[in-house]
């Protein structure tokens, strides 16, 4: 039985188009020529007859001409007449076989092929009528038993005739019929070579046409073909890098999902890894999309020299890369494979013979620890990209806790939501700020602190980003602005100092934000002078259309602004120049890089070219972040006006303020 199975002849093969083309167009040419062929024939026998029948007719009118009219009607001749017949049809026609003279009922009166012995003849009587009583010629082909002495035939032989039933016309009256019979082997034998000429012409005629159709079919059938063949590659490839794009991972994504399931072993692990180029809208703005393109190229090319073998590099599209990691053993190996991507952009990237750094934000995710399917993982990736662009991190691997649509998420959402509507979970925090120079507080900056019933203390981290998300920034915005307002109220004037608060960008870009805080100074009688606003520098670029005049309406109202976090937004000399700024705050990153010696000396080149630029502009200096005393010794060579951080305070609810004169130590 096995054996039989597998020797089992296979089904029947489709055949392709063209070969169904072939076929089907070569048939049909078939039966074109063939019907061709037979109209032909058919026409030429037709015409054949009609000659016959001409000839016939001559030869009644020749043979009849001085035969008297009764004697047809009487029925007999005379041996005088038909021996005048028999003279005159000698040599008449060479293809005259026989003629019969009859009478209108039916007697022969004249027959010359009749031989002795042999049986009387019998008319046809349809054509013997269609010719005496309608005056038609009737004609007929029919195979022809005898000779006519004297003549081209020879006794007893078969020859195929035409019989022609010819109407006897004497003094305008058809007195009887004359049955003329023409030997047709010529005529035959003519149409058959006339026939057999044009089938093989029509025959040629139609291969030919057919060969040239089959051609044309099968050149358009291959070109149709190999574009598909195209088409179907190009479907699965990015057109600009020439990586697969966002189809043809996720099918591959799929497909190596659907194998750690089947695997013996419970599954093996998936990693994705996805790509932000970070500032990539900078890039394109400042040198040309013809310059982002040729540094997505660039890009494509570093990251497939990096990963190699079973790893996919794709590009998603826009400045979005992936990599696909089948079988990376555990999150750690796929956090590791990140930072081998991340480190691709190290170099420079030259760019129109300009050399340009550019860094990029990397999300990580793995199956099963993260996601049980493709589309969760690839979800999932997206979040912790997002949360390494958002805190700058480069790379960050998949936590529930910043994903916005995970159930823990969505529940510290909720409390979040529902802590807005109580009065003892959120509350501001004020930290010192220290004029460098004299070593005292000269102002302080409002933070939000959440103090859950059952969590404790929640990071500032872990909310922000969340409110940010969920659309809840507004109103903690505003709970800041209303609790920051009504404590600088509650406080004398003597103890009072300017306050800085952060706006979000989503708040500050709204057209009545500036009424609104003029509004509430008023109802809390605080003059504005006492109200700092903050916003990032990355908002005054992402949106400056709608941010920038809201700031200088603030400016005008008496209102100070601070720019936060500058010198990562990329702002440029002449957007800070038309900024209504008085204080910029610089980013902590820098701050931080003057702990470590390899980055020190140019942090500090930095931080002095921030300094100067922004006191040539009439603006105040601020740093955060300070941590130690070395740090705010060189803060303040450096000329920067004012400093915050732990080593100075941190910051603390407004009772424990002590008047809010921190004493600063003597700095070395």
């Amino acid at each position: 039985m096995t054996r039989r199975l597998a020797h089992r002849p296979a089904g029947p093969t489709r055949l392709s188009l063209t070969r169904r083309f072939g076929l089907t167009s070569l048939l049909g040419m078939a039966l074109v020529g063939a019907a061709l062929v037979a109209t032909t024939s058919h026409v030429l026998h037709q015409q054949a007859v009609r000659e016959g029948v001409a000839t016939a007719e001559a030869v009644t009118r020749l043979a009849t001409s001085e035969l008297p009219g009764g004697a047809l009607a009487g029925g007999v001749l005379t041996a005088g007449q038909t021996a005048t017949l028999d003279a005159r049809l000698v040599g008449l026609d060479e293809r005259l076989v026989g003629l019969r003279l009859w009478t209108p009922d039916g007697s022969v009166v004249y027959d010359s092929a009749v031989v002795e012995g042999a049986p009387a003849a019998f008319p046809d009587v349809e054509r013997l009528d269609a010719a005496t009583l309608r005056g038609e010629a009737a004609p007929r082909v029919r195979t022809h038993v005898d000779g006519l002495p004297g003549g081209t035939g020879t006794l007893g032989a078969r020859l195929e005739v035409l019989d022609v039933y010819v109407p006897v016309v004497v003094a305008g009256r058809v007195v009887g019929a004359a049955e003329v019979m023409l030997d047709q082997a010529t005529t035959a034998a003519d149409r058959d070579r006339a026939t057999t000429t044009l089938t093989a012409v029509a025959a040629l005629g139609l291969l030919l046409l057919w060969l040239v159709l089959f051609r044309s079919v099968h050149s358009a059938s291959e070109r149709l073909q190999r574009s598909a063949m195209d088409n179907a590659r190009l479907a699965l490839l990015d057109a600009l890098t020439g990586l697969p794009n966002r189809r043809m991972l996720l099918d591959r994504l799929d497909r190596a999902v659907a194998g750690a399931a089947r695997s013996p072993h419970g599954g093996t692990g998936i990693g994705i890894l996805l790509l932000d180029v970070d500032r990539f809208k900078d890039i394109n703005d400042s040198l040309g999309h013809d310059r982002g393109d040729e540094l997505l190229v660039q890009v494509a090319t570093r990251l497939m020299e990096a990963f190699r073998g079973r790893d996919l590099v794709a590009r998603l599209g826009g400045d979005e890369f992936a990599v696909l990691l089948p079988g990376v053993t555990s999150v750690a190996d796929a956090e590791a494979l990140a930072h081998r991507a991340r480190a691709v952009f190290t170099d420079p990237f030259v760019l129109g013979g300009m050399s340009v750094h550019v860094a990029t934000s990397i999300g990580v995710a793995v199956l099963p620890d993260h996601a049980d399917d493709a589309g969760s993982l690839m979800r999932r990736a997206d979040v912790a990209m997002y949360t390494a662009k958002q805190h700058r991190l480069g790379v960050a691997v998949y936590d529930a806790a910043d994903d916005d649509s995970s159930p823990a998420r969505l529940v510290l959402q909720a409390e979040l939501h529902r802590a807005l509507t109580r009065t003892d979970e959120l509350t501001m925090h004020y930290q010192p700020k220290i004029d460098l120079e004299h070593g005292r507080t000269v102002g302080l900056e409002a933070l939000m602190r959440w103090r859950h019933p059952t969590r404790g203390e929640v990071e500032p981290s872990v909310f922000i980003p969340l409110a940010e998300q969920s659309g809840l920034i507004d109103e903690l915005t505003w709970f800041a602005l209303r609790t920051v307002v009504a404590q600088i109220a509650r406080w004398s004037p003597e103890q009072r100092l300017p306050v800085a608060v952060n706006l979000s960008a989503h708040t500050v870009a709204q057209a009545d934000v500036v009424d609104t805080i003029t509004r509430l100074l008023d109802e809390h009688g605080v003059e504005t002078r006492w109200l700092e606003a903050e916003i990032t520098e990355t908002a005054v670029v992402a949106d400056p259309a709608r941010v920038v005049p809201v700031l200088r309406r603030l400016s005008a109202a008496g209102v100070r602004v601070a720019i936060d976090d500058f010198g990562i937004g990329s702002t440029s000399f002449a957007q800070l120049r038309d900024l209504p700024v008085d204080v910029l705050k610089i980013d902590r990153l820098f701050i931080e890089d003057l702990r470590d010696e390899s980055t020190a000396a140019r942090s500090r080149t930095v931080i002095k070219a921030m300094v100067d630029l922004a006191h040539s502009f009439g603006m105040q200096v601020v740093a955060e972040g300070v941590e130690d005393p070395e740090t705010a010794a060189c803060l303040r060579s450096l000329d920067v006006d004012q400093a915050q951080g732990f080593w100075f305070s941190p910051a603390v609810p407004p009772g424990d303020l002590a008047g809010r004169r921190v004493r600063v130590p003597a700095l070395p």
